[in-house]
C-alpha cells in the first residue's frame, strides 16, 4: 500500500496525484500559461499533485488583487477585527493540524514527528501576531521649535508584500510572512517554492474558511524566475520578505531598487558550534548532532561548523560519530523516523557532492559519508547522517552552506582561536556554544557575529523572541516586535496649535 494510501489528508487539500489551482483575489485559478508542474515525495517518488506553472501575468494579476484589498475593504478593518480572524485562523490551524503537518512531511520529507511537534510553534505565533494587532501605536513628541506644535507619530501598514518562501519549512514559514501582514493591515502576494507548495494552498484553504477578505492572502506557484523575480521586480509591491539563499536574495535586492521596494531578507549560513572542554558531553553531543541534522540539515541555521576544544576533541568526534550512526533514517511518514530525506534529487546530488569533495580533501567520514539506497529507501533521496573528522578551515564543505545532514569537527587550543575562526565566513546567521563556565559563555556569545547565538542548547526560536541575521545571512527580524515593525511604515504629523 502506499504512503499516500495509508496517510491521507484532509478533504481540504488531497493529495492522491490530482491538480490544485492557486489561490488569488478569493479564487481558485489555472495560470494564464496553462502551463503545470509535479511535486512528488521524496520519501517515494509518488506524484503528490500538480500545480499551476505561475507566471509574470499571474503575479500581476495578484498583485492588482492585493493593492484593491488593501485600499478597499480590509483598509477598513480595525485592530480587533485583524485580531479576531487571527485567532480563528490559529483555532482552525488547531483543527487541521495533522493534515497541515502531514502535508510538509509528504512534499519536503520532514519526520511527521518533528511536523507534529512545530504546532505548538507555529499556532503561538499566530496568537503572538494576534496580540500585537491591537497594540501598534505611535508617540507624541515634544518639539523645540517656537510656537506651540503638536507632532507625533503613527505606524501605518506598508502596503501590498511580497513573500518568497522556501521549501524547509513551509508551513513555519508561510505563518512567518502572513501573520505580521494581516496583524498590520498589509495584504500579501505569497510564492511558495515549486519544490514544495502545497502546504500553502492548503493555508489558503484556511485562510478562505476563516473569511479573510478576497485579495488579502494571494498564493502564486511557480518557479524562480517566471513567478518569483517578477514578484520582486513588480512596481506596485511595496515591500519583498524574502527566506532563502543568499544568491537569491543579492538578486532581490537587484530587483528591487526599481521602486526602492523595503526588503527583509533572511538568507544562507555556515553556523558554528563551539565546545569546550568543560561542556557537559551528555548533554551536547546529542543536542550538537540534532543542531546539524534535524530537518536532514535543511534549516539555514543548521550548525554545520563544529569547533571542538583539544582536550575532548577525540572523546567528542567518536561519540557524535555514534549518535548520528543510530539515527533512524527513513521515510518521513512513520513515526519511527527521526531523519527524512532531502527533498529532491537535484538537492541530494548537491550534498553528496559535497561529501565527495570533503573526502577527496582528505576529511575523514566518521559516520555516514554518502547516499542511502537500500532496505526501502532507493527510491527517495536519502543521505546518511555523516560526520567528518580531519577537517580543516579551508575545505569546501567547511567553508559552503550544504543545507543536507553534514558536520565538520576542527579541532582548538585557545578561545580566541576558535572566534576567529567561527567568524571567519560571510554569514553570520546563528552559532552554538557548548560551555558550564557562565562567564566564558556570555563573553563568547558577546563577539560571536551571528545573529542568534544558543549556550548549551540550539534552534530554540519563539515568536516573541526577534530572529535574523548578520553579514550576508540578511537583514530584518522575524518574531518578535521588530519583525512586525518591518511590515509597518512610520508617519510624522505635525499641527500648528497656537492660538495666535
Amino acid at each position: 500500500m502506499s504512503t499516500l494510501e495509508t496517510h491521507p489528508t484532509s478533504a481540504l487539500l488531497t493529495l492522491d496525484g490530482r491538480h490544485h489551482p492557486m489561490f488569488i483575489d478569493g479564487e481558485w485559478v489555472e495560470s494564464v500559461s496553462e502551463q503545470t508542474f509535479a511535486t512528488r515525495n521524496p520519501a517515494t517518488g509518488e506524484t503528490l499533485a500538480t500545480v499551476p506553472r505561475g507566471t509574470a501575468a499571474d503575479v500581476d494579476r495578484a498583485v492588482r488583487a492585493a493593492r484593491r484589498a488593501f485600499e478597499g475593504p480590509w483598509s477598513q478593518f480595525r485592530p480587533a477585527q485583524r485580531q479576531r480572524l487571527l485567532l480563528e485562523i490559529a483555532d482552525l490551524f488547531d483543527k487541521y493540524w495533522d493534515d497541515l503537518s502531514l502535508c510538509d512531511t509528504l512534499d519536503m520529507g520532514k519526520p511527521i514527528t518533528r511536523a507534529r511537534a512545530d504546532r505548538g510553534r507555529v499556532t503561538g505565533m499566530l496568537r503572538y501576531y494576534a496580540g500585537l494587532a491591537t497594540a501598534l501605536d505611535g508617540r507624541t513628541i515634544d518639539s523645540s521649535l517656537p510656537g506651540t506644535y503638536l507632532s507625533y507619530t503613527r505606524k501605518e501598514p506598508v502596503g501590498v508584500v511580497g513573500a518568497i518562501i522556501p521549501w524547509n519549512a513551509p508551513v513555519a514559514a508561510s505563518v512567518w510572512k502572513i501573520g505580521p501582514a494581516l496583524a498590520t493591515g498589509c495584504t500579501i502576494v505569497l510564492k511558495p517554492s515549486e519544490e514544495a507548495p502545497l502546504s500553502p494552498l492548503f493555508i489558503a484553504r484556511i485562510l478562505e474558511e476563516a473569511g479573510v477578505p478576497a485579495g488579502v492572502v494571494n498564493v502564486v506557484t511557480g518557479n524562480g524566475p517566471e513567478a518569483g523575480a517578477p514578484l520582486a521586480e513588480h512596481p506596485d509591491v511595496d515591500k519583498i520578505a524574502f527566506t532563502g539563499s543568499t544568491a537569491t536574495g543579492q538578486s532581490i535586492l537587484r530587483a528591487s531598487a526599481g521602486n526602492v521596494k523595503r526588503v527583509s531578507l533572511e538568507l544562507g549560513g555556515k553556523s558554528p558550534i563551539i565546545v569546550f572542554a568543560d561542556a557537559d558531553l551528555d548533554q551536547a553531543v546529542p543536542r550538537v548532532g540534532l543542531a546539524a541534522f534535524a530537518n536532514s540539515g535543511q534549516i539555514c541555521i543548521a550548525g554545520s561548523r563544529l569547533l571542538v576544544e583539544d582536550a575532548i576533541h577525540d572523546e567528542f568526534v567518536e561519540r557524535l560519530g555514534a549518535y548520528a550512526a543510530e539515527l533512524r533514517v527513513g521515510n518521513g511518514a512513520d513515526p519511527a523516523t527521526e531523519i527524512g530525506p532531502v527533498v529532491s534529487e537535484r538537492q541530494l546530488d548537491k550534498v553528496t557532492s559535497y561529501i565527495e569533495s570533503g573526502i577527496s580533501e582528505g576529511a575523514r567520514a566518521v559516520a555516514g559519508g554518502g547516499r542511502l539506497d537500500k532496505d526501502g529507501l532507493a527510491d527517495g533521496f536519502f543521505v546518511a547522517p555523516t560526520v567528518f573528522a580531519d577537517a580543516r578551515d579551508d575545505m569546501k564543505m567547511v567553508r559552503e552552506e550544504i543545507f543536507g545532514p553534514v558536520i565538520s569537527a576542527l579541532r582548538f587550543q585557545e578561545p580566541d582561536d576558535a572566534i576567529r575562526r567561527a567568524n571567519a565566513t560571510p554569514y553570520g546567521l546563528s552559532a552554538g556554544v557548548f560551555t558550564t563556565n557562565v562567564g566564558k559563555a556570555h563573553r563568547v556569545a558577546h563577539r560571536l557575529q551571528a545573529g542568534t547565538v544558543w549556550v548549551n542548547t540550539y534552534h530554540a526560536l519563539d515568536p516573541a523572541v526577534p530572529f535574523g541575521g548578520y553579514k550576508m545571512s540578511g537583514y530584518g527580524k522575524e518574531g518578535g516586535i521588530e519583525h512586525v515593525e518591518e511590515y509597518l511604515s512610520t508617519k510624522t504629523i505635525w499641527v500648528d496649535i497656537d492660538e495666535g
